[in-house]
């Protein structure tokens, strides 16, 4: 038996529709595009707002500060990487227990063996267990806490950490930092709504309790990460076991049984095999023409290892040194150029390819229809890019 052929344009097509970019197929709200793209990417605050824009019409930063803080249907939790996530509550168990549950040991470990080669105690596990708790409490008591608030309620998050000792890398970190981080990787806290505008990072702390009453339902991990690579496959399929484990962040010996534990089919794509979904194989006809103004770290534009079918022949200085990407400018699902702002909020972009007088149209519409949306609002990437930056003068 011959296995299906997915060329470059159907993977397009298919990009195009599940990632709610076209013009026919956009996603009727921003808990939809998070759901759908198993997630939208929020390392830098701004990029949820700019995702689903992209994605939902006649979205306004109101709209989503709703979702988001107001009344919330998404909420920012660890995930696939050791990366933020903006997930509706039916994705918490699975980004939970399929990803950040195995973070927790190995980081409260390394927290306990900090805490007692500085001196601070010599029982590194039980000082956790006991100014984990008092954070947590001091937490509720407030609703919403920020870091600086939390140091004053709990004086020992006010001591600091000395790492890498001798090297080029060592420095000093608070002790909040770590125990903030250790308390939301094992499901306790997450952040709320950030101190500043909708663009800053400094963030509130609340509690799990009070976004899951019940807490967050118990879930095998097996089963967690089975339900993660469908919806990756569903989503952002046909693709390969490189770009899965890229896109996870397991090793194999986590990813190979999710993959087993599936109905799939093996396909061809332009570089060798692929997977899809075994019920997934109807061919996906081309949309139409459309083009995309997407932030830096998009979820579409980081969901794959192998990026060339959708990368365009050009794309030097679209991501920083560390694989980041900054603001991409698409056209027919691909990407041809990048985007930026000048000082003045005024969208500028820059195309790396010739796509023709009704392509430079469109994405001069597109830039058009983002500017006025920021209305003068400036957003910096949290990794800017070399193009990004030549843009952006």
């Amino acid at each position: 038996m011959v296995n299906r052929r997915i060329g470059v344009e159907e993977r397009r097509a298919r990009l195009a529709s599940r990632h709610h970019l076209h013009p026919d197929h956009r996603a009727s709200s921003p808990v939809e595009a998070a759901r759908h793209q198993v997630g939208l990417h929020t390392s830098d605050p701004a990029t949820p707002f700019l995702s689903a824009w992209a994605r939902v019409d006649d979205l306004a930063i109101p709209d989503m500060e709703v979702c988001l803080y107001e009344d919330p249907s998404l909420f920012r939790i660890l995930g696939m990487r050791r990366t933020l996530f903006a997930v509706p509550t039916d994705l918490i168990p699975l980004l939970h227990h399929g990803c950040a549950v195995p973070l927790a040991a190995p980081e409260r470990r390394r927290l306990a063996g900090y805490l007692e080669a500085e001196g601070i105690t010599d029982d590194g596990h039980g000082w956790i267990e006991r100014v984990g708790d008092a954070t947590v409490e001091a937490i509720m008591n407030r609703g919403q806490a920020l870091a600086t608030e939390l140091r004053e309620d709990v004086p020992e998050l006010k001591e600091t950490l000395t790492f890498g000792k001798g090297k080029k890398w060592g420095g000093k970190v608070g002790v909040s930092t770590r125990m903030l981080f250790l308390l939301a990787t094992e499901g306790r806290i997450l952040r709320g709504r950030p101190r500043g505008t909708w663009r800053s990072g400094q963030y509130r702390w609340t509690t799990m309790a009070r976004v899951l009453p019940a807490g967050i339902p118990e879930l095998d991990p097996a089963v967690a990460r089975k339900n993660l690579v469908e919806r990756w496959l569903r989503a952002y399929g046909p693709g390969t076991e490189a770009d899965l484990r890229w896109w996870t962040g397991w090793t194999l010996r986590n990813l190979r049984p999710a993959l087993g534990a599936l109905d799939l089919a093996e396909v061809e794509v332009d570089t060798g095999p692929a997977w899809v979904m075994a019920d997934d194989l109807d061919p996906v006809p081309s949309p139409g023409r459309w083009a995309a103004f997407l932030p830096g770290l998009d979820s579409t534009v980081m969901g794959w290892r192998e990026r060339h079918w959708y990368l365009g022949d050009r794309w030097e200085g679209l991501f920083d040194r560390n694989g980041n990407a900054g603001p991409t400018v698409w056209w027919c699902g691909r990407v041809v150029g990048g985007w930026g702002q000048r000082p003045d909020g005024r969208v500028v972009h820059r195309l790396t390819e010739d796509i023709g007088a009704d392509g430079q149209a469109a994405v001069a519409h597109r830039a058009r229809d983002l500017e006025v949306w920021l209305s003068g609002v400036r957003v910096t990437p949290r990794f800017p890019t070399p193009h990004y930056r030549e843009l952006s003068r």
